[in-house]
């Protein structure tokens, strides 16, 4: 059974992210709010924590979870071969509601499911996600709902879903977007849109244009889900 924390004060804040940085170390799974949805988190290095997130949301190994990170330097030690049009990326829009699919480094002992060699990463921009990444390192964060129900945009909604299967749930009020990331695979010369959610086409051309890098008018990428 999970136990709630409030964040609302400094005090409140530095006691909730200890208990949940205390339970990603010890192997435990936690709800922590986002700029874009809440999202259910484990050690993104705890092969058996990254199988119980998957095994709480009801998805199988088909579906690896994205990495958040609290750095844009944190990349270069977790993607091989990024694309030099990815700092215009990060440097506009990290941190916020970008993940993107990059190469993973072949020395990374993870195993975040059946990823192909790949490794999604995003940056969240909420300052109580920032601060457990920052004790924590990198974790394995998905959606905080179970697999085909909507995603939680607050700790109630994801509690209700996911409370019996966490350890800590860090209540960090409505999130700010309320949809979830676009997703864009970066591996080649220009991106591939995977996923249209809460950061427009428009605007992400708006910064690779300049680079010749722009995601082509004929794409029609997924609506978020």
């Amino acid at each position: 059974m999970s136990t709630t924390y409030p964040t609302a004060t400094d005090d409140e804040r530095e006691t909730a992210i200890e208990a949940a940085a205390r339970a990603v170390q010890q192997g435990g799974l936690v709800i922590l709010p986002t700029d874009t949805v809440y999202g259910v988190g484990a050690d993104a290095f705890d092969h058996a924590a990254v199988q119980s997130l998957l095994d709480a949301k009801g998805r199988g190994r088909e579906m690896p979870p994205p990495v958040l990170v609290s750095a844009v330097t944190t990349l270069e030690a977790l993607a091989s071969g990024v694309p030099a049009y990815v700092e215009a990326l990060t440097e506009e829009f990290w941190p916020g509601p970008l993940t993107l699919v990059c190469t993973q480094q072949p020395s990374l002992t993870w195993d975040l499911g059946e990823t192909r060699g790949t490794v999604a990463v995003r940056m969240p921009d909420h300052e109580v996600a920032l601060a457990l990444l920052e004790r924590t390192g990198p974790l394995a964060v998905s959606s905080a709902n179970l697999t085909g129900q909507p995603a939680a945009t607050d700790a109630a909604a994801a509690e209700t879903m996911l409370g019996d299967r966490v350890d800590v749930v860090l209540d960090g009020g409505t999130s700010p977007q309320g949809e979830a990331s676009t997703i864009l695979d970066v591996r080649g010369a220009v991106p591939r849109v995977l996923r249209l959610g809460a950061l427009s086409v428009e605007a992400i051309n708006a910064v690779l244009e300049p680079l010749g890098a722009a995601i082509p008018d004929a794409e029609t990428p997924a609506e978020a889900e």
